[in-house]
């Protein structure tokens, strides 16, 4: 599978690609890139066409040089890609990216897997806060190398095996300085009810809080959506459980 670009207003983005059937776009979370769905990708493309993308800032894609919008990032390679429509799968932030992209772009996404998914416009609770301020606070304080180490740390990734490797790829720049990222404003936690796409919401057991009760809000709020509540996993579903994911998603898309 050869890494390969499709460009962007100022840069681009890298993918891999591989399968045959209906097209399937995969987005990572917060500090990963395109591998976290290696797994997933693997048993699903004798069914998808896999598209595993690395997001401005993340992996062999650009580095950010001002403000921009990732779901329109996502849009742009679609259009290059030749893609009319795609199913699109998130992981954590990368779930915020594909929510948006759905609301933003609605003709565009066949189907939507939000997997341990951040809700653009959820109010953090003050543990999490605060927590996100320490990292940004060392990253300040002693470099980019020490906070990256915090941040796989985190109460986030608790025993989940190699998380430190997963995120060992990621420049650490976002916690020295603000990532320039643009979301939907209004944000997407009080446009739920405009979503069309069929949606499956999945979330771990384990994971945090916070993104229980995102998980739930989503559920709740996209009209038609279901929600998976995987027992034993955490928060990084495809990297934990990549075989039931990657049944989840089939079995979704297949509904759409």
């Amino acid at each position: 599978m050869a890494l390969s670009f499709v460009p962007i207003e100022g840069g681009r983005l890298a993918f891999e690609r591989a399968g045959a059937g209906p097209p399937l776009v995969l987005l990572h979370g917060l500090g990963l890139d395109k591998g976290a769905w290696a797994g997933v990708a693997r048993l699903l493309e004798g069914r998808f066409d896999t598209i595993r993308l690395d997001l401005r800032g993340h992996g062999d894609s650009s580095p950010w040089d001002g403000p921009y919008v990732p779901h329109d990032d996502v849009a742009r390679a679609f259009d290059t890609l030749g893609l009319a429509r795609a199913h699109v799968a998130g992981l954590s932030q990368g779930g915020a990216v594909a929510l948006d992209l759905a609301l933003a772009h609605p003709a565009r996404v066949r189907s939507l897997a939000l997997v341990d998914a951040v809700l653009g416009g959820h109010r953090w609770s003050d543990a999490y806060r605060d927590s996100i301020r320490a990292i940004r606070a060392r990253g300040r304080a002693e470099g980019a190398e020490a906070a990256r180490a915090a941040w796989a740390a985190h109460p986030l990734f608790a025993g989940i095996p190699d998380a430190t490797a997963w995120l060992a790829r990621d420049s650490g720049r976002r916690w020295i300085e603000r990532d320039p990222a643009r979301g939907l404003d209004p944000p997407a936690a009080g446009r739920l009810g405009e979503v069309h796409a069929a949606t499956l919401v999945v979330v771990g057991a384990r994971d945090l809080p916070d993104f229980q009760a995102m998980a739930r809000a989503l559920a709740d709020g996209i009209p038609g959506a279901r929600r998976i509540v995987l027992e034993g996993i955490g928060h990084l579903a495809p990297l934990e459980a990549p075989s039931r994911v990657a049944q989840l998603i089939a079995e979704h898309a297949a509904r759409a």
